[in-house]
């Protein structure tokens, strides 16, 4: 009875074993649910050139562009779980789709199992020099004032950047009117021309523009003052007392992907995240190194998932 015994355990822990042991033996795909060049993209070729040499294989990025992020996601969800598949996902593919999007194809917590977290950054509150404001408690007081007067621009409906206008109008009680565009560059574009007046943006795009006075820093969205801008205020700090939005991307698999694989990718990636090169990269983006384990990021999907479905059904946001 015990040889039988010992010989089950070892029908389970060998193939672990060497599973581990030989994966990977093939080139890895990354997919970014974005097009080329965005935030999202650089993030995942710097990873994933870092990745390549401790794992010895190349990991090729995969842009799959598409209804908000919709198309990658589900490439990946429907992929073979076997470690050679993995998504890049942020705040707006795996917390804001599912809360907001009665179509979205994959629900994060059942089709992909967490990995680890990559990289967290702040959102930043800026608006065109002609708004006369120059505090977040001075826009609130004109959006008091006068209710619908004022209107902020997106990267598009459903966007993070639309998502975290609508929790400040809802946390604060103002009504600011939403301009949906199709991405960032062009929201800036008529912010810059003074065609819209506010928006919630990464950092990149926009700290050029404040350093030249074309554009006014009133706050980030963080808990904490971003290292990036260390001068400006959380609007937590700035009259929203409890407002908090962290922008954060992580890597994920399809789910029943082994977990001694998960366990290999997340001390890789760890690895990666600690080095003095990446951190320089993540910087230069106006972002923070995360990692973590991968049940602290399963937690994360799942709690952010909720926090942005009661705003959808207590706001009445529409993704179109």
């Amino acid at each position: 009875m015990r040889f039988t015994i010992l010989l089950c355990t070892l029908a389970l822990i060998v193939p672990a074993y060497a599973q581990r042991a030989s994966y990977p033996d093939r080139p890895i795909r990354l997919i970014v649910p974005f097009p080329p060049g965005g935030g999202n993209d650089i993030l995942a070729r710097a990873v994933g050139q870092r990745l390549a040499q401790p794992l010895g294989q190349q990991v090729v990025v995969d842009n799959r562009g598409g209804a908000g992020g919709m198309l990658g996601g589900q490439i990946a969800a429907t992929s073979d779980p076997d470690g050679y598949t993995l998504l890049l996902g942020s705040m707006g593919s795996l917390a804001h789709n599912p809360a907001l999007r009665t179509n979205n194809p994959y629900d994060p917590p059942r089709d992909f199992a967490a990995v680890s977290m990559l990289a967290t950054s702040a959102f930043l509150l800026a608006v065109h020099p002609g708004v006369p404001a120059r505090s977040v408690q001075e826009l609130l007081a004109l959006a008091r004032a006068k209710p619908g007067a004022l209107n902020y621009a997106s990267a598009g409906a459903g966007s993070s950047l639309h998502m975290t206008g609508e929790l400040f109008k809802h946390a604060a009680g103002v009504n600011i009117v939403h301009i949906a565009y199709k991405g960032t560059g062009p929201a800036l574009v008529d912010l810059l021309a003074g065609q819209v007046q506010m928006i919630f943006s990464t950092m990149p795009p926009v700290l050029p523009h404040l350093k030249t006075g074309k554009l006014r820093a009133l706050g980030v969205t963080t808990a904490a003052r971003a290292k990036a801008a260390q001068e400006v205020p959380t609007i937590a700090e700035s009259g929203v007392p409890g407002f908090e939005v962290q922008n954060w991307q992580g890597i994920v698999v399809p789910k029943k992907t082994p977990g001694v694989i998960v366990d290999r990718l997340n001390g890789e990636i760890l690895k990666v995240l600690a080095a003095p090169s990446m951190i320089e990269v993540l910087g230069a983006q106006g972002l923070d190194a995360a990692g973590g384990t991968p049940a602290q990021f399963d937690k994360l999907i799942r709690e952010e998932i909720v926090k942005w479905r009661k705003l959808v059904q207590a706001a009445k946001i529409k993704a179109d």
